[in-house]
């Protein structure tokens, strides 16, 4: 085996890895979000911003959807950074807030532009490869095994808020 391979070997787990906890935290913020996304797409402000969307060129919308990508991206290694660094509520908070808006941003402009980004083929295989490589991961069962653990915690929560509501309706 050559010194490279040795090297692809080794670093082959750690990159997974990253790219599991990178992906699943997507995949948690976007399952939260979602319904945020379409609550806010029901705001006249909204529908106007779709129709100017909706009115730019294929690349323009290009431009305009990567843009919170660029800006809202390097958040997360960020906050991954103050975790690390013992300012774990700070790490926490910045991560969760960046995520919030970029997901929020990028998958309404998504909705609103996905036929035009489509039509723009390099755009179209980047999504078809990312979508693919989202979905080995989540065959995974390090993907399997988190994934079991964010529904438990989320079971919990529900288990938790329907607790409180009756708890607050009972002292009224």
């Amino acid at each position: 085996m050559t010194k490279r391979q040795n090297i692809e070997k080794t670093l082959k787990p750690v990159v997974i890895a990253f790219a599991v906890l990178y992906f699943l935290i997507d995949a948690l913020f976007f399952s939260l979000i979602k319904p945020l996304g379409t609550w806010l797409g029901k705001w006249p402000i909204f529908a106007r911003v779709g129709g100017w969307v909706r009115s730019l060129s294929p690349y323009s919308t290009l431009v305009l959807f990567i843009i919170p990508f660029v800006l809202l991206e390097p958040i997360k290694p960020l906050g991954l950074y103050l975790v690390a660094s013992g300012e774990v509520i700070d790490g926490v908070l910045l991560i969760c807030v960046g995520e919030i808006l970029k997901i929020t941003i990028v998958e309404r402009l998504f909705h609103v532009g996905r036929d035009k980004l489509m039509s723009i083929p390099a755009f179209a295989r980047g999504y078809e490869f990312v979508m693919s490589l989202r979905a080995y991961l989540e065959s995974l069962p390090v993907w399997q095994a988190m994934l079991k653990r964010v529904r438990a915690i989320k079971a919990a929560g529900r288990r938790i808020s329907t607790f409180a509501k009756k708890w607050v309706v009972s002292l009224e």
